[in-house]
């Protein structure tokens, strides 16, 4: 068993990109499940109140964004293949472009009716209305400028094709996975596994893919409680920082938070500004000090 601990849901689709990279990377890693909107207090003790989901920790680092838990992993496994910013060029737009673009269409053509009841049936139907509340919300308040109805499907329907034009192999860039598979995954598993649309009869192509990507599974997964994941960080030490990295800002107080949406910032003295990866020192009574990990690409860093 590693030390990596994942907090995330079973409906949320960056979750189960990392989930997916944690079967093909054959970890054993400890899930913590958490609500899918906030109020979540252990990410509030851990991560400052970051409003994403998930967040991966190990023991007093707390990583947030995939793009940080996905080096994470690629670290603890060997593999490089997972690190966006050590992939080719063509590699890392496609990735801008899916991660984002791409994603909010999918979620964007999937949540109907039928989205709706399945949330229902799992958890209740004032849960599904708070939910609901919670992420029109978080649409209002949103950077990212969004299709809508028809034409988002039209949008994952044309990514749809350029997927089944690009498989001349097992995954997308070649005869090996690589953290463009798993971005391209997540969105898709959303709208096909999630919400059940039956897309992807006309790209047989892309559905061996997925069910490529599918049988990777989701590594060995053993549950763990919010109190145990905050007692981890309290028995640890951050580990020592990166070398290099500078910014004006270092020692001071600050406040990061996302560029897109779930812009809720997340304060704390800025330890390290390197060209991948900014970290955020926070000391809190339930665990004292910790490092909060967040990637320099789509987040803001300003005074707090």
């Amino acid at each position: 068993m590693s030390d990596l601990v994942l907090f995330h849901y079973p409906m949320s689709p960056f979750s189960e990109k990392i989930r997916a990279m944690l079967g093909y990377a054959n970890l054993s890693w400890s899930s913590v499940i958490v609500r899918e909107m906030p109020p979540r207090p252990e990410l509030n003790i851990l991560a400052g109140g970051y409003r994403k989901v998930p967040v991966a920790q190990l023991g007093a680092d707390i990583f947030c964004d995939t793009r940080t838990i996905a080096a994470e992993i690629a670290r603890l496994a060997d593999k490089p293949e997972l690190i966006l910013e050590q992939q080719p060029e063509d590699v890392q737009a496609f990735v801008e472009a899916v991660d984002l673009d791409i994603f909010m269409a999918c979620v964007i053509s999937a949540s109907d009716g039928r989205l709706l009841r399945k949330l229902i049936r799992e958890t209740s139907l004032l849960h599904a209305l708070r939910f609901l509340k919670d992420r029109i919300s978080m649409g209002k308040k949103s950077r990212v400028k969004t299709v809508r109805g028809a034409e988002a499907k039209d949008k994952v329907m044309a990514h749809l094709a350029d997927l089944e034009r690009r498989l001349d192999h097992d995954f997308l860039f070649g005869t090996t996975p690589c953290i463009a598979d798993f971005s391209a995954y997540h969105g898709l598993w959303f709208v096909c596994e999630l919400a059940g649309k039956p897309w992807l009869r006309d790209f047989p192509k892309v559905g061996s893919w997925m069910a490529r990507m599918k049988a990777f599974g989701h590594g060995n997964a053993q549950d763990l409680s919010a109190d145990e994941a905050i007692a981890r960080a309290r028995h640890a030490e951050p580990r020592e920082l990166p070398s290099g990295g500078d910014n004006e800002m270092l020692g001071t107080e600050v406040s990061v938070a996302p560029t897109d949406y779930g812009r809720d910032p997340v304060t704390g003295t800025l330890v390290h500004a390197g060209a991948r990866e900014a970290i955020l020192a926070r000391n809190v009574p339930e665990t004292g000090p910790l490092h909060v990990h967040f990637p320099k690409q789509g987040f803001r860093i300003k005074p707090a």
